[in-house]
């Protein structure tokens, strides 16, 4: 078959003289730069409708709800692969933003399908026609929808984001995604650049498409295609001639193809096919051999445990006349069987052996030999004493007393297991568990486990309540060994009952605390980074110097609780109730407190630079040396507040309600009347360029006294 070959023609010069010297940039310029607009479109099309959503999010005055199912799924499709953190859904948002960040995964797809679109049908994207660029294929047509999905989906996308993604996650620079992006750069532009330098002129994309990049500003001719020197910005390139030559004929023709070289070196071709197929038959039957040797093995294995089962369950017989020293070789024993029902057994046998403290301690020491394994059949077990507890309420106290025995060893054998397999706890199912009994005579910790690694447990619903978890750690790194990532170990403590419970130090980043109830919980300097405690009862809880950053406590109850010194730097509290509460020297810069309740609460000391206090109630609340610089204070109730010494420079008090608020520790004024040099108290409030024309319910006093500070105010002389 011909195929067309480029050469110059000696009238070459005078082509180009006709075609006249382009004054634009080059082609191979001008391709970058259309190709960056395209990209930059993409990009501003998803983060524009983000971006509002997430600023409607902020001003949160409006409806909320819970983040939409599709977004929920979106997020964690996006997270897994690029190793970001998952969120798992649990947040709610305002209305608004629900449908701003659907229209952030819309757009990009509207905007990259029209302009697709457009490609196949034109040859033309709108950034290369703004660029005078065009797409053809070799026939000088426009490529069609077909040639498009291979040029940009596989060429474009598929391959070098796959390419990047696979060099990415196994390299030292995995989870950074600047280095991600830094990679799908540099494999971009050597696609456009490096992979360019053959004749004819085509990047790798092209060349899998079938493709041609041409000049738009010229009428098109096939020459454009073999120039050599298109890509140049050589003022003198001129078109060159296309002359049609066949490609000669000769032995170097059969090495274009596999087929050609296979009968040409049929030989070689048998020899090598014959040694393939003994590979793989030999492959085949070595890999059937191992199979059927591992499941004999395996069958040999469960009938020589079941024997066992069998031998050991007649020594543990009531009827049999064994002694206790055999009995507890027998319950050992058990404890290194790999059989369910030998397991099942043990944990059945726990509870019959109750009274017998000896035996108890020998069944609880199998049953943490077996391991995690059996956390099921002690959580059956603890959901059926739970239940028969709960439910008998005409007992006598000596059969209540003996339920609660048995529930007390199960509760102890899971901590234990929990507590020697520290590490390797991750998805355990322990939801709805009742590690806590109630109604005992001695209400004291049921279950101390202190300084242990309890990531990525499931304990929703679960009954915590006075458990003690000083110092332990309920987020791990997850498989890769990397923090932060989309597969962190975190636990679900969501619905739980932790009434009373002991957290101090613990780690506690991002774990779901979800409606989580921990009224007067002992949480001081626990991490708290991140976590979702949305709906969560902290009633008079102890949460002195812990780390809160960009926790959401969304309607959050902490009424009397105790925030001092913590960090609550970007938090989420929107709608949170905070009545009581003491924040004496918290950080809460950047964060969301809009429509929250403070009421009587301490804030003396803290730090609210720039957060949202749109609609928040801080009646009666005292802010003494409070900053409040820059911060959104809309319509906030301050009636009858201290804010002396409270720094308001740049705050915004629009609507802002100031009934009998304390600006100065100190009666400046001897009457109503304005003074005319101002009198700063050593406890006076900053106040200088504030504007209080739009604050509501100023009595003559405080107008006197912001007028002298240099405030703003229509009635200031």
């Amino acid at each position: 078959m011909a195929t067309p070959m480029a050469r110059r023609s000696v009238n070459q010069s005078s082509q180009s003289n006709k075609m006249g010297k382009s004054k634009l940039l080059s082609l191979k310029t001008r391709c970058f730069a259309a190709w960056t607009v395209e990209f930059s479109l993409l990009i501003i099309s998803g983060l524009l409708p983000f971006s509002i959503g997430v600023y409607a999010n902020s001003k949160s005055d409006m409806e909320r709800t819970s983040l939409h199912p599709i977004l929920v799924v979106a997020e964690i499709a996006i997270a897994y692969p690029l190793a970001l953190p998952v969120s798992h859904g649990t947040r709610n948002v305002a209305w608004i933003t629900n449908f701003a960040w659907s229209l952030a995964l819309l757009a990009p797809l509207g905007v990259s399908g029209w302009q697709l679109y457009l490609l196949a049908t034109t040859g033309r994207t709108t950034p290369k026609s703004w660029f005078r660029v065009r797409v053809l294929n070799k026939n000088g047509m426009s490529p069609g929808f077909a040639a498009v999905a291979q040029r940009e989906l596989v060429g474009m996308w598929i391959v070098p984001v796959l390419t990047t993604y696979t060099v990415w996650r196994n390299s030292f620079a995995f989870p950074n995604l600047g280095a991600f992006m830094v990679i799908a750069f540099l494999l971009w532009l050597a696609d456009s650049v490096g992979f360019g330098q053959r004749k004819p002129r085509q990047a790798w994309h092209d060349r899998l498409a079938g493709t041609y990049t041409v000049d738009d500003t010229i009428p098109f001719t096939l020459e454009q295609i073999y120039d050599q020197d298109q890509w140049s910005n050589d003022e003198e390139a001129a078109i060159a001639s296309l002359v049609i030559t066949p490609e000669p004929e000769g032995e170097n023709s059969y090495k274009s193809t596999i087929w050609n070289y296979i009968k040409k070196h049929s030989n070689i071709s048998l020899v090598g096919l014959s040694i393939s197929s003994i590979v793989l038959i030999l492959g085949t039957l070595i890999s059937t051999q191992i199979y059927i040797q591992t499941q004999k093995n395996s069958r040999a294995i469960q009938q020589i445990n079941s024997q066992q089962f069998i031998f050991l369950l007649q020594k543990l017989n009531p009827k049999s006349q064994v002694e206790e020293k055999e009995k507890v070789s027998a319950i050992l024993a058990l404890g290194t069987l790999e059989n369910a029902q030998a397991n099942q057994f043990l944990v059945d046998l726990l509870v019959k052996e109750s009274n017998n403290l000896n035996i108890t301690n020998i069944i609880e020491q199998a049953l943490v030999n077996l391991g995690v394994k059996v956390i099921p059949n002690l959580k059956r077990a603890n959901h059926f004493l739970a239940g028969r507890l709960g439910s008998e309420m005409s007992i006598t106290a000596s059969a209540r007393r003996l339920q609660e025995k048995s529930l007390k060893v199960n509760i102890q054998a899971i901590k234990n297991i929990l507590a020697v397999h520290s590490g390797n706890t991750y998805n355990l199912d322990l939801s709805r568990v009742q590690l806590s009994i109630v109604n005992s005579v001695k209400p004291k910790p049921n279950l101390v486990l202190d300084k242990v690694d309890i990531w990525g447990v499931n304990f929703k619903y679960a009954n915590l309540n006075q458990v003690s978890f000083k110092s332990s750690r309920f987020r791990g790194p997850g498989k890769d060994g990397r923090w932060d990532t989309y597969d962190d170990w975190i636990t679900d403590f969501s619905g739980a009952q932790m009434q009373k419970a002991d957290l101090s130090y613990a780690n506690l980043s991002r774990v779901l605390l979800v409606k989580t109830n921990l009224s007067r919980a002992i949480l001081n300097q626990a991490k708290l980074s991140g976590a979702r405690m949305i709906g969560a009862n902290l009633s008079s809880s102890q949460l002195v110097g812990a780390d809160l950053r960009g926790a959401v406590l969304e309607n959050a109850r902490l009424t009397g609780a105790d925030l001092g010194d913590a960090k609550l730097d970007k938090a989420d509290l929107f709608g949170a109730r905070l009545v009581r509460a003491t924040a004496i020297g918290a950080h809460l810069a950047y964060s969301n407190l809009t429509n929250t309740d403070w009421q009587a609460a301490d804030l003396s000391g803290a730090n609210l630079h720039r957060a949202n206090l749109q609609n928040a109630n801080l009646s009666a609340t005292s802010l003494k040396g409070t900053i409040l610089s820059h911060a959104n204070l809309e319509n906030v109730r301050f009636r009858n507040a201290n804010l002396s010494l409270a720094d308001l420079r740049g705050a915004d008090l629009t609507g802002a309600d100031f009934q009998g608020v304390i600006l100065s520790s100190r009666r400046p004024y001897l009457t109503d009347k304005f003074v005319d040099v101002p009198t700063v108290g050593l406890e006076s409030a900053i106040v200088r360029g504030v504007d209080f024309s739009q604050v509501k319910n100023l009595d003559p006093r405080q107008i006197a006294y912001i007028c002298t500070q240099g405030a703003f105010h229509p009635n200031c002389p």
